[in-house]
């Protein structure tokens, strides 16, 4: 592990930075082929803004030498209130992504972690996501297992 890493709660103003680490996530999935982007990086920093500063989503950034070099996100998904059951939300993580200089340093571990205890200590009852095919032997060395209960139905245009 890095010993200049520190995992920190992601802020508002962290938007810029995380919007180019998306689009740079994004590119490395078509890896370095990508069409232009249709969208303006503005889109995507307005976006992290708004949900950052309402709470609607959690994040957390990894940092070494004063650069954000990864980040994880989570969306609570709220459940209804149950008279006989437990009614904890539900955390979709997602845009989990670390610099490829940080990678297998433990950034990716440090962040993970740190959203599984914040997720823990409020009482979430599960966290899901949807991994990608190189990512998923990351997930299950995490703890994340296949559901199952889950069932899915692509709403295809």
């Amino acid at each position: 592990m890095s010993t200049d890493l520190i995992v920190r709660p992601a802020q508002p103003a962290d938007a810029r930075v995380l919007a180019e680490l998306r689009w740079t996530f994004k590119l490395e999935d078509h890896e370095g082929r990508s069409p232009a982007p249709v969208r303006p990086l503005e889109e995507a920093e307005r976006w992290i803004h708004d949900r950052l500063s309402h709470g609607r989503w959690l994040a957390w950034v990894a940092e070494t030498g004063g650069d954000i070099c990864g980040h994880v996100f989570l969306c609570v998904v709220e459940r209804m209130p149950d008279p006989y059951g437990d009614s904890a939300p539900i955390g979709y993580v997602t845009n989990f992504y670390i610099t490829p200089s940080q990678r297998n340093r433990g950034a990716g571990s440090a962040l993970l972690e740190a959203l599984k205890q914040h997720c823990r200590s409020i009482g979430f009852d599960t966290l899901v996501v949807w991994p990608s095919e190189r990512s998923g032997p990351l997930w299950r060395r995490h703890g994340f297992q296949p559901p199952g209960e889950l069932l899915e139905l692509p709403l295809d245009a």
